[in-house]
């Protein structure tokens, strides 16, 4: 298989057949070159899981295995190619619910090893800053990265297509681990983040939460405390018979969090030299973030790129452009015994413990 991998390096023109299954979406995508999506398709769990206020692994799991195969099948068919014109299979081996992740990792061992076709591993993290080259084709590294998800909050310093030096993390909860955990104090459904931001643009940002921030003068988060901070307020206006204003929690809540992103993203910049931030993972939908970053990018001479829409959350067309991008520089070639791994941040440089 080293032989074909080879020889699509040297190809100009390379299919690849993606899948991604680390959290609660299903989803397949053709791409061609890391930058023409051909099909996309995403089976979501999301009304499975909102009675249970959140992703059940074991559910989770699951309705991937109903779901992989007609996935893609629908991806393939909707591309207006076939199999057999598939020129390598991606995959999502990490980071994500391990059950979840197995399920994509063996149906893409078991397609690679039927059609013998390379089998390419992929990160999911660097899947979404790929995101970016789909919705902008003409983006290129160097650039720094705000990596905004529910399951990562980071800076990176992307050097190349391949190359990701870590400059700053959460230290606890990731913002759209805090955004879930935010909704449900205050009685919201799952997913916590698109229902916050409903939310919030129905009230004002008139509320300072109290909590103690040790971060502010480096370029990791810490949203742990904030969380905690809105779960005391609330249970203190219940105790005394007052008025939960959700929309105004909401909107002091989500306007924080932007601008504590925003923040930081901006002295990554300032600090890395850098010109251009690119932001990825499902909380760059957030529409405060993106009132915030665009108008502080303005002020410090930053050109802001986002990912379209359908591409900010989880989906398989950028796991189908990153491998691309690993293929094309000799990486990610992945042999029969691949397995799934719920964390892969130690894969990243420059690594903060």
């Amino acid at each position: 298989m080293k032989e074909k991998f080879e020889e699509l390096m040297k190809k100009d023109i390379v299919n690849i057949l993606a899948i991604e299954s680390s959290c609660d979406e299903t989803a397949a995508s053709v791409v061609c070159n890391g930058r023409k999506v051909l099909s996309n398709v995403v089976s979501s769990q999301i009304e499975i899981h909102q009675k249970f206020g959140g992703v059940v692994p074991e559910v989770a799991s699951r309705n991937h295995i109903a779901n992989v195969y007609d996935v893609a099948c629908e991806a393939v068919l909707k591309s207006g190619l076939n199999f057999e014109n598939i020129d390598a299979i991606a995959v999502t081996y990490g980071a994500g619910l391990m059950g979840a992740l197995l399920v994509g990792v063996n149906f893409a061992k078991g397609l690679a090893y039927a059609l013998k076709k390379p089998l390419l591993a992929v990160s999911h993290v660097e899947g979404h800053i790929a995101a970016n080259y789909i919705t902008h084709e003409k983006l290129e590294p160097p650039f720094t990265c705000l990596m905004v998800s529910g399951g990562h909050t980071c800076l990176f310093d992307v050097k190349s297509y391949t190359e990701f030096n870590l400059i700053g993390q959460s230290v606890d909860d990731a913002a759209g681990e805090a955004f879930d955990k935010v909704a449900r104090v205050l009685g919201l459904p799952y997913p916590g983040g698109p229902n916050i931001d409903k939310k919030a643009k129905l009230g004002e940002d008139n509320i300072v939460f109290k909590h103690r921030n040790n971060l502010k003068n480096t370029l990791d988060f810490s949203f742990s405390g904030i969380k905690t901070a809105i779960m005391s307020y609330v249970n203190s206006l219940k105790q005394s018979g007052e008025e939960v204003n959700v929309n105004n929690i909401c909107a002091s809540f989500q306007s924080y969090v932007a601008n504590e992103l925003s923040t930081k993203a901006i002295r990554a910049c300032k600090e890395q030299s850098s010109t251009k931030l690119v932001v990825a993972g499902g909380v760059s939908a957030n529409s405060k973030l993106k009132e915030v970053l665009t108008e502080k990018c303005k002020e410090n001479g930053v050109e802001l790129f986002m990912p379209e829409l359908k591409f900010c959350g989880d989906n398989a067309a950028m796991i189908g452009s990153q491998a691309y991008f690993n293929l094309k520089t000799g990486k990610g070639l992945a042999e029969m015994d691949l397995t799934a791994k719920s964390r892969l941040i130690p894969k990243w440089t420059n690594i903060k413990n």
